[in-house]
This record gives structure tokens, sequence and C-alpha cells, in this order.
């Protein structure tokens, strides 16, 4: 989920013949085991869940995608650290995209345990219950984003073949909010409101041993990704969350996607620039006159835009020019399509 720069291409035989994400687990502290679950997604190729001793049991932070083998490959995962689906006692999300949420209903209902998440969860609710609906909205965005109507119907035509990657929709028995703590053996984790990456955001932290469960706040290789549309001003509420975090002083970092890591405060930092870098350059590309978003994403990414991708650089243009504008610094131009100036 990192913005990476060029990749070289494996040559065709290599690719064809790369072994398929299987689920892993492994201990990373006493009671702490890092669950690697797979995606279906180029260039991201697994999530972690998170499982931390508790009750004779554990509490199971984030699910993973939904898929065919999905629950093959999170028992494999739990096996390897001793565990079984069956001693789940809690499941908790950190906020509610697919690679997180997407097997929440059939894990609670197998454990016969309890689902927590954040109340603001009308993102994922709205796309999971009427995926058409979802799409038709994503195809306007981007046609008033100036994309042209060829791409477009071709995205449009591969989304409409795809899955949610969610098993069904459940609500949580509890709300996550900002003060609540969760119990395990390895002492409280307190609820930590973080939206930015999503509405649903949270981060969960274990003061005694300083460790942070950062979802897709905070991941090994600073990355960003913001879901447009979902709130007035993601790239703002992403900003004051990294405050949050950076005042708890966490020492190991649990993330949503990648290994753990102990620099913390260099990935806080890391990420709070890179934002700055953004949304400078798209304020500069602003002072070419107005420009419609898709015409912005060369100016910011370089001539990196393609069908895989479209999607996911044109939300985060959109949320910095929503940021720029909410600081005065960007006008919309209303019209067919709608574009930005200084």
């Amino acid at each position: 989920m990192a913005e990476a720069g060029n990749r070289t291409r494996a040559p065709r035989a290599s690719r064809a013949e790369a072994k398929r994400e299987l689920g892993r687990g492994e201990t990373v502290l006493r009671g702490v085991y890092r669950l690697r679950l797979p995606l279906p997604w180029p260039g991201v190729p697994h999530c972690n869940a998170w499982a931390v001793a508790a009750d004779d049991g554990f509490v199971l932070f984030d699910t993973g995608m939904h898929q065919p083998d999905s629950m093959e490959n999170l028992e494999r995962a739990l096996a390897m650290c001793g565990l079984r689906l069956q001693q789940a006692r809690l499941v908790v999300c950190t906020h509610a995209h697919s690679d997180h949420y997407g097997q929440a209903a059939t894990i609670v209902a197998r454990a016969g345990c309890e689902l927590w998440m954040h109340p603001n969860h009308a993102h994922m609710t709205r796309m999971a219950e009427d995926p058409d609906a979802m799409l038709a909205r994503r195809l306007e965005v981007a046609r008033q984003s100036g994309v042209p109507e060829e791409p477009l119907q071709r995205y449009a035509a591969q989304r409409r073949s795809s899955e949610t990657g969610i098993a069904a929709v459940i609500e949580p028995d509890r709300d996550l909010l900002t003060g609540l703590t969760i119990e395990t053996a390895l002492g409280p984790w307190t609820v930590y409101e973080t939206p930015g990456h999503a509405p649903s955001h949270v981060c969960l932290f274990q003061p005694e041993r300083r460790l942070l469960i950062s979802g897709d706040h905070l991941l090994g290789r600073i990355s960003l990704y913001f879901d447009y549309g979902s709130s007035p001003d993601p790239v703002g509420e992403f900003l004051h969350s990294l405050d949050v975090v950076q005042k708890l002083g966490a020492r190991l970092c649990l993330p949503g996607h990648g290994r753990t890591f102990a620099d913390v405060h260099a990935h806080i930092e890391g990420n709070r620039k890179l934002v700055h870098e953004r949304l400078e350059s798209v304020s500069a590309a602003l002072q070419q006159g107005p420009l419609s978003a898709f015409e912005i994403v060369p100016h910011v990414y370089g001539d990196t835009i393609s069908q895989q991708n479209a999607h996911w650089l044109l939300s985060k243009i959109l949320s910095y020019l929503t940021h720029l504008q909410a600081l005065g610094r960007a006008r919309l131009v209303a019209g067919e399509p709608e574009r930005w100036t200084a």
C-alpha cells in the first residue's frame, strides 16, 4: 500500500511460476502473534491480523479479506502459532476496509464472540450492501474530475466483475471510541480514534509495553491513502491523527501490512513530511491555471497513472485539493469537468 516508485518487471515465466501466497503465523512477543494473510492486490500481497492472548484464548485485531480460501489461510496462520479459531474471545477491527473487516462476520459466527469497531463505518456498509451504487458514484466522481470516458468504461467493466471482499455486513456489538479499553493477558489496550485513512480508523495502545496496533495509519513503508468522499477533510484528519499517536510514545508498532518496526517517531515524521510535499506539489500545479484533478495527477506522481492505480491516485489528489480548499489555498471551479485553481 506504499507509494512505490517504478519497479523492474519480473520475467513472464518467473511471474507465472511465482508461489501463491499462503497464510502464515509467527510469534512477535510472548502472547502476541502476527497472522500474515494473503491479498489479491498487485503490490500488496498480504495484510496482518494480530492475535493477543486473553482469557485462555485471544483477542483478534483485524480479520483479513474475504476470499474463497480466506478461512483456510487464517486457520493455517493460527495453527502455526498454536491457536485455533474457536479460541477467539473478541474481534476488534482497526477500520472498516475489506482487508481488515472482510472476514469478521464468518469469524464471529464460528467463534461465538463479539465484534467491536468504530461506529463511523458507513463508507464500508454502502459499498458492501450496494456495490453497483457505489461504483456508479465512483464513476461520477471520476467523470467530474476529468477522467476520459473510454478508460472509465474499462474500469467499470473490471469492477463489476469483482467481489467486495466482505463476507457479510455485520454491525459492531460495541463502538470503538477514544478511551475504551480492551483487556488482554498483556494488560489493557486503549482505543484512540485516528481518522484520515478511513473515517472508521482507530489505533490501540498498550501503555506498559508501549505497543501500538496501528492498522493502516502507520505502516513500515511510508504510505498514504485517504478514503475520499467519506469525510469533509481526510488529509486534515490524518495530520491530526499523527499528532494523537505521536503523544503516545509508542516503542513498537504492529502495523496492518508489513513487519513490526520500532522507529515509530521517524515514521510519524515521514508521513507528515510526505503529506506536506504532496500538498506543495498540488499547490504548484494549481499555479498553472484551472486544472481538473485528473490533469493534476501527473504533476504530482509523474507518468504513473494506469488502469490499476487511477482510482487510488485520484482519491489522493482530491483529498489534497479538499485540504487546500479548507486552508484557503485552492478554489473549485464548477463545470464539466470540475477544475481547481489557486
